[in-house]
């Protein structure tokens, strides 16, 4: 009976123990903000100290190209953007 209570208190204290590392893990922000279509990425690279970055706060490609020009930046579509497909449209065949 002593032996299952210490095995018991091992398990949990390993349990708390992964617990613990799990929640202190450092997790990353969304980069994407599903609100906006376009996203600017930036690159300021090591003269700019700053790494790169996104910004997704343009509504088109070419709003996001006008602040882009003349940075080191690129704009492509938002890939967390929800985008409505349009309906297919059903072919109708005709026999005669």
């Amino acid at each position: 009976m002593r032996r299952t209570g210490i095995l018991s208190l091992r398990l949990s204290s390993g349990l708390i123990l992964v617990a613990g590392l799990l929640a202190s893990a450092p997790s990353q922000a969304q980069t994407f903000d599903p609100r906006y279509p376009v996203c600017m990425h930036v690159y300021s690279g090591a003269n700019g100290g700053g790494g790169e970055w996104y910004d997704c706060s343009f509504t088109s490609l070419p709003q996001c190209r006008a602040t882009a020009s003349g940075r080191s930046a690129i704009c492509d579509p938002n890939p967390y953007y929800p985008v409505q497909a349009p309906p297919q449209r059903l072919r109708h065949v005709h026999r005669g």
